[in-house]
């Protein structure tokens, strides 16, 4: 009897080995499908650009960049140019309409009536030179003529005259007074010139004209 019962206790062993083939498949079975799970190319994968794309976008921006900044920086020194420019000539029309009230002014003082008290010819004296500083301060300035010779830039010549005493093209006499407006040429001075000869048109001499 208890050698019949040692005998059931035992497994029989096929039951032991058909246990074993079933373990054995299904330990492969995922071992497969861990394999085929990371296999390459299972899962698409975008590629990012290439670091030489980059770089030339990288170049390309930083030269955009520059050129940008080198227009904003001429664009802003044009616009601070002309900002000068019109503050320095914006009172040019102004004055050029005020030169005939000096003109007119210089003539009366230069012509007085003997009948006019001379205390009226002060009181314009002294209009005209309240009127000459503030112009002045403006930056108006008379062209000299006074032993100059004759520089086409600075003079216009409506009379030749011959004169033995002077240089030749030597100024003779001013008949308008001239103009600049910060050192720019606002109105020529217009003159008689000596010439050697009668016939010929001034030109401009070997010296050259001071400017006043």
């Amino acid at each position: 009897m208890e050698n019949e019962k040692e005998q059931l206790a035992t497994p029989l062993p096929e039951a032991r080995g058909q246990s074993s083939t079933s373990d054995l498949k299904e330990n492969g079975a995922l071992a497969s499908e861990d394999t085929a799970a990371g296999a390459p190319g299972a899962v698409s994968v975008e590629t990012p650009p290439s670091t030489e794309k980059l770089k030339e976008e990288r170049a390309e921006l930083y030269e955009r960049l520059l050129r940008k900044q080198a227009e904003l920086e001429n664009f802003r020194k044009r616009a601070q140019r002309e900002k000068e420019e019109f503050r320095q000539f914006a009172t040019e029309g102004l004055i050029r309409e005020l030169l005939p009230v000096l003109d007119g002014f210089e003539r009366a003082l230069k012509q007085r009536a003997p009948a006019v008290p001379e205390t009226f010819y002060q009181g314009m004296e002294l209009i005209h030179r309240q009127l000459c500083e503030v112009l002045a301060r403006a930056g108006l300035e008379g062209i000299e003529t006074s032993g100059k010779l004759f520089d086409p830039h600075y003079h216009q010549a409506v009379e030749t005259v011959e004169d033995p005493g002077r240089r030749d093209q030597e100024i003779v006499e001013e008949l308008q007074r001239g103009y600049l407006l910060k050192h720019r040429l606002l109105r020529p001075a217009i003159v008689k010139v000596a010439m050697k000869s009668k016939g010929g048109r001034p030109q401009a001499g070997d010296e050259t004209a001071e400017r006043g």
